[in-house]
């Protein structure tokens, strides 16, 4: 009974799964799948799939019981005032879904390579990792199979043990429990520092734009490391680094110099990731509406000598607006090159490679933006 329980919830995950992935870009652009964000489940909304249920109850007033003529109405029942409709109800079902099935799901959507971590990795884990048995140790960690085998062999070579009577009893010195050992792994980690302009040209649609693609980059990301740590920059004229809320929260004002925003990325990174220990990954979400020639030099210059030679990636997105120039873009693209891996004239993995641009127009746009700034594998 339990395996068959088992391979119907089995299937039904299947089902589930199907019904997220040819759904995808709908849950994207309608931010349904961040209906409920915990640690490590996000609950999904899923349409027109229900599970069947058994409904406990009452019997004793079944069908033809009790008093009332033929074609009376059952108390409770037919008594609203409201005119029945003829569409079928829009039953939804939330699902948990765990983070690693959504990344999976994302990476088979997309056709995503798996990430290959750069750098030396020297950041260590300390893990326990059960090694051995031992004769002493607490009871939850007591060994059946190897306490049985030390009991069958001692009574094996005592002689009492009776084939026609096999009744094995451990005794005290027959006792084996699990022992363990800390272990030191080597884990590679990842900071991703996400950049936005809030300036007045970037609205609250822009912004809730933002907020879905930082979702599932993150998704992405923790599928391919082992840890994980996200850090928020806003910036107009001047930049600074705020905290989750306030990043997809904040309201929009003034002007805009998009260097303040890579000075302190710049600044966060050299003060707390060391290159050699940590996957960088930078992400500037803006309207491309920039303050001067001379700030956009100032973004060359600092993404040319500082961010890009340390990092793995570097995405811009641009988002449209229709109080922005657009033109940020373009300055990127003509300093680094068309910032499509496949098409970059740079060879191999160089600063210049490690850029990468997308034009978001609306939220249809998301997945071919995280599948332009992915599908190289960085």
């Amino acid at each position: 009974m339990i395996n068959k329980i088992e391979q119907d919830h089995q299937r039904f995950r299947q089902i589930v799964r199907g019904k997220i992935r040819r759904d995808l870009r709908r849950f994207i652009t309608r931010g349904e799948f961040i209906a409920r964000e915990g640690r490590k489940l996000v609950s999904v909304p899923i349409h027109d799939i229900d599970i069947p249920n058994i409904r406990y109850g009452d019997n004793s007033g079944g069908v033809g019981m009790g008093e009332g003529e033929e074609g009376d109405a059952a108390p409770g029942q037919g008594q609203g005032g409201a005119q029945g409709g003829e569409d079928k109800g829009n039953h939804v079902l939330e699902v948990d879904v765990t983070l690693e099935e959504l990344a999976e799901i994302l990476g088979e959507e997309l056709q995503l390579p798996r990430i290959e971590p750069k750098g030396e990795h020297r950041l260590t884990t300390v893990k326990d990792k059960y090694t051995g048995v031992r004769p002493e140790g607490p009871a939850s960690l007591r060994h059946f199979k190897r306490t049985y085998r030390e009991a069958l062999k001692r009574q094996l070579a005592m002689g009492t043990y009776d084939p026609e009577n096999p009744v094995i009893i451990p005794i005290k010195s027959d006792l084996r429990y699990r022992s363990w050992n800390e272990v030191k792994a080597p884990q590679s980690n990842a900071v991703i520092i996400y950049m936005m302009d809030v300036s007045g040209s970037m609205g609250a649609e822009q912004k809730e734009i933002v907020r879905l693609e930082a979702f599932w980059i993150d998704t992405w990301l923790r599928k391919n490391y082992e840890g994980i740590e996200s850090r928020y920059i806003v910036h107009d004229v001047v930049a600074g680094e705020v905290d989750r809320e306030t990043f997809f929260s904040i309201r929009e004002d003034g002007g805009t110099r998009i260097s303040s925003a890579y000075n302190a990325a710049r600044e966060l990174l050299d003060g707390s990731y060391d290159p050699a220990d940590w996957n960088i990954y930078l992400f500037h979400f803006s309207d491309g509406d920039n303050s001067s020639e001379a700030d956009n030099r100032l973004c060359v210059d600092v993404l040319s000598k500082s961010l890009l030679p340390v990092c793995n990636m570097f995405g811009y997105c641009q988002v449209a607006s229709p109080y922005g120039s657009g033109g940020f873009v373009n300055v990127l693209r003509d300093a680094f090159g068309s910032g499509d891996s496949e098409e970059s004239s740079e060879p191999g993995d160089t600063p210049a490679s490690r850029l990468i641009t997308s034009k978001v127009r609306d939220r249809d746009d998301i997945l071919d933006s995280i599948r332009t700034f992915f599908k190289s594998g960085r």
